[in-house]
């Protein structure tokens, strides 16, 4: 049964390449959920995709803002969006949710002077429980990132509906994602670098990953160059037959329906 919550990847973009081209859009993801109003991850042109989204998504109507990490990326709207939230500082309203590195640190991502416009600001932890209202969710422990970067579970009436952000592969995942019944995850590489220092997934991470966590339904996002090549439609495809589990490659503007 449809209760309209969902979720809506305005953009599926990762690394700087796609990004800087847009051979896929970089904005973040919008969530709907319990009548409330979320934006994840604001990376470049969220703002843009949500005017032209149809319907349009009213971002000053927005509950909340969520940042799982400072990279640009991730984080480009995010002022822009805080503004729009509030009406330009008139109207005190919503919540801003990060990592103390997005808010006080050497790569603080929220200009001070936008700070005191959110009705919160509320420092994000890891393996923390936190509630926007009516939407409860938690984080995973710290990802292996170059920054300080969390996952994001929601409680969606008892079903986990998990982000699984930019990370290395490492075994705490499989703890922190564990009984998720959706699990997006974000891969950016189809192979890992030959440096072996870019801290982001790969297809045989998912596999590995998949092979432990099992979740209903799997979802791939924020691809890089050598994922694109390799055609994720096709390679969510192969792993679907090869886990049993529905894996979906998303593409910019896909609308999963949560239900109830």
């Amino acid at each position: 049964m449809s209760n309209g919550d969902l979720v809506k990847f305005l953009g599926t973009a990762g690394a700087r390449f796609v990004v800087a081209k847009q051979l896929r859009s970089s904005a973040g993801v919008y969530i709907r959920m319990k009548d409330k109003n979320i934006i994840l991850d604001p990376g470049p042109g969220t703002l843009v995709r949500c005017a032209k989204s149809k319907p349009a998504i009213d971002v000053t109507k927005l509950d909340a803002i969520i940042l799982t990490h400072a990279h640009i990326d991730h984080s480009n709207d995010i002022n822009i969006l805080i503004d729009a939230m509030t009406g330009g500082g008139l109207k005190r309203r919503g919540t801003l949710l990060a990592p103390e590195d997005c808010i006080h640190g050497e790569n603080a991502v929220v200009l001070p002077y936008l700070r005191d416009y959110a009705q919160d600001i509320v420092i994000l932890r890891h393996n923390q429980k936190y509630s926007i209202d009516t939407v409860s969710f938690s984080t995973s422990g710290r990802h292996q990132h170059q920054v300080e970067t969390y996952g994001v579970i929601f409680d969606h009436y008892g079903r986990k509906i998990s982000f699984m952000v930019d990370t290395k592969y490492f075994t705490d995942l499989i703890q922190d994602y564990e009984d998720s019944d959706i699990l997006v995850m974000n891969v950016v590489r189809f192979a890992p670098h030959d440096s072996g220092q870019v801290m982001h997934l790969c297809i045989d991470d998912v596999r590995e990953i998949l092979s432990r966590i099992t979740p209903r339904k799997a979802i791939l996002t924020h691809f890089g160059m050598t994922m694109l090549k390799a055609k994720p439609w096709v390679l969510a495809n192969e792993l679907s037959d090869e886990s049993g589990i529905e894996v979906i490659a998303a593409s910019d503007g896909l609308t999963l329906e949560l239900g109830v």
